[in-house]
């Protein structure tokens, strides 16, 4: 799990871990509950799906939960989600949430985190991204679109709502050069312009 590390030079990409927790606790405002988890986070419950996301980090299961971290000495600046088996995907889909922070926001850093967790998925089999987005969450689709996703439709979910589906095809990278970390990416541009998700953006649980 330690050895999954993304990054651009801007962002940079962990699992999500229990250090974590105070600063999630911390950073999470309106926008995050209502696009994101649907209720106020707690730490008894945060705690929990933190043991739960390093198990499935240690066993390689379908949902990967990344810490988006960013500065010389990188802080927790919001998260972003793989899903690679839900029962509204089919198969070859992942499904890509995201949440930033307040102090965060309008920096162009979830579309940076988007295009590492895109590269990764990739490289783990998955052939096309989904972000799932509330058709009020106007932030969340502009970050799928500068990412690069098209719209395809608005979906009626299992769970009644409906949501806005964007897509994008996946390409592995190409092959990391000797020397280089494991789950280094590479080949990014130096800048990119600055998912269901929120930026706020949503699909997972706090």
């Amino acid at each position: 799990m330690n050895q999954v590390r993304l990054s651009d030079g801007v962002v940079t990409l962990t699992p999500f871990r229990a250090a974590d927790i105070d600063a999630h606790l911390a950073g999470e405002d309106e926008q995050l509950v209502r696009w994101l988890s649907g209720r106020p986070s707690t730490r008894a419950g945060t705690e929990e799906y933190v043991r739960r996301s390093t198990a499935q980090w240690l066993y390689r299961g379908p949902a990967r939960v990344f810490a988006i971290r960013t500065g010389p000495e990188p802080v927790l600046a919001g998260t972003i989600d793989l899903r690679f088996a839900m029962p509204c995907l089919t198969p070859g889909q992942v499904n890509i949430a995201y949440g930033l922070y307040p102090a965060w926001r309008g920096r162009g850093l979830v579309t940076r985190a988007v295009h590492l967790v895109c590269r990764y998925a990739a490289q783990e089999g998955a052939t096309e991204g989904v972000i799932r987005v509330d058709p009020e969450n106007l932030a969340s689709a502009a970050v799928a679109r500068r990412a690069g996703f098209r719209y395809s439709a608005r979906v009626l979910e299992p769970t009644g709502d409906r949501l806005d589906w964007y897509l994008r095809d996946l390409v592995a990278a190409p092959t990391r050069p000797t020397g280089l970390p494991a789950g280094a990416v590479t080949g990014l541009p130096a800048a990119l312009p600055a998912g269901r998700s929120a930026a706020a953006t949503t699909g997972r649980p706090a």
